[in-house]
């Protein structure tokens, strides 16, 4: 007699999946979206010269990207549910903790390293090396330019209502929120338990490879070398924008309600440039639309910082900049599968995060330590300039095949 297999309940469908994983993607980007609108309350409330923010967000962004390929390799080994469930919890006591930083110190351990564990183990790519999984890889890139897309919205949903907080009940109150929406994420990982097995399944035509001998075959590939290096630039042109954009449009007299608007226009923007992305990213050819994110980001940059600073150039910058946002990533993460396959996607992912994170360091530090010492974040609008144009060239060589170690015969 032959069985018949139950059959898979509806929360380990693959279309509950998806949603599942999108919301945490919103609810993850869109808490640290909102660390911008919190520079000046903090920086007023305690007396604190710009830099002091600064640095623990610049801790936090290093610590984010050198965590990542370790909850990479903890995904690959253990499933992403359990990931992302512990990486909820560490990031909503370091969101409260920051409601008692009333030093720098404290600060950096708040803002700076436990937020930064816990973005890295319960962000969108950790979701979407699970998804990765899920879809053929004709899909692939459209699941992640969904993920990216997602993870924008929640930048969208969050700046208002958290920059209304902020004005009407204080600062306390706006990070005592976001801690609680950080929880939201445990049930959410609930319907990834299905992929929490210690090992996960080969894919077809993928060379099952040792984890430590993938990564050092990784490295020693010249195309994914030249991806790390390209999406450093990535993270220091970003998180630039994320931390010191509102406060340099209040310097040149752009009221608080515009910025809110710019902020949330990027974020709708970038929904946009993310799912065209991940359609773009279904070609065979990625590099070439990579590079040109790159170039035209560059271009964008230019015409902002020569133009004089007005709402319409302010809104006008948002939504350009907002779909190129995080448009790269889908073209990225994609490279990295043509290369590698699945097996290991996130862990190699991460590594090319932590790149990303690096940049994102020096982008917030360096525009803290400049502003103090210059009055002007100018120099740091031309190093993102001359680092877009960077990575579009570098971005140029790069060879889309499989890597010859994680092909089968």
């Amino acid at each position: 007699m032959n069985s018949i297999a139950p059959p898979t309940p509806w929360y380990f469908q693959p279309t509950t999946i998806l949603i599942a994983g999108c919301i945490v993607a919103i609810i993850n980007f869109g808490i640290r979206s909102t660390f911008g609108l919190f520079t000046l309350p903090f920086s007023e409330a305690f007396h604190w010269p710009r830099e002091t923010y600064s640095f623990a967000l610049a801790l936090q962004n290093l610590v984010w990207g050198v965590a990542t390929p370790v909850a990479g390799m903890l995904a690959d080994r253990f499933g992403s549910a359990r990931v992302l469930m512990a990486g909820a919890a560490i990031y909503a006591l370091g969101v409260l903790g920051m409601n008692y930083s009333t030093t720098g110190a404290m600060l950096d351990l708040t803002a700076g390293i436990m937020v930064g564990i816990g973005i890295a183990l319960s962000s969108f790519s950790i979701v979407m090396a699970a998804l990765g999984r899920l879809v053929p890889p004709e899909k692939r890139s459209w699941a992640f330019g969904i993920a990216t897309a997602s993870g924008s919205m929640g930048q969208a949903l969050f700046i208002w209502p958290v920059g209304q907080t902020i004005s009407v009940y204080g600062w306390n109150t706006g990070l005592t929120a976001l801690a609680i929406a950080a929880l939201f994420i445990i049930p959410l990982a609930a319907p990834l338990l299905i992929q929490n097995t210690s090992k996960s399944v080969q894919a077809q035509g993928e060379t099952a490879l040792p984890m430590l001998q993938a990564i050092t075959q990784a490295f020693s590939h010249p195309s994914y070398l030249l991806l790390v290096a390209g999406f450093f630039v990535c993270g220091f042109q970003l998180a630039f924008i994320t931390v010191h954009f509102p406060p340099y449009l209040a310097e040149h007299g752009i009221p608080k309600e515009i910025t809110w608007i710019a902020m949330l226009s990027i974020g709708l923007f970038n929904v946009v440039g993310s799912y065209v992305s991940g359609m773009i990213g279904r070609r065979e050819d990625k590099r070439l639309p990579l590079a040109a994110i790159y170039f035209l980001r560059a271009a964008v940059y230019t015409v902002f910082i020569l133009v004089p600073i007005s709402t319409t150039s302010t809104l006008l910058f948002a939504a350009a900049i907002g779909f190129l946002w995080l448009s790269t990533i889908p073209l990225t993460m994609g490279l990295v599968t043509v290369m590698f396959g699945t097996r290991y996607m996130a862990t190699l992912y991460g590594f090319v995060f932590l790149s990303h994170q690096i940049g994102s360091f020096l982008g917030v530090e360096l525009a803290g330590i400049m502003h103090d010492k210059y009055g002007s974040y100018d120099p740091v609008w031309w190093m993102s300039v001359g680092l877009g144009l960077f990575a579009g060239l570098i971005n140029l060589p790069i060879r889309e095949r499989r890597a010859m170690a994680f092909a089968t015969p």
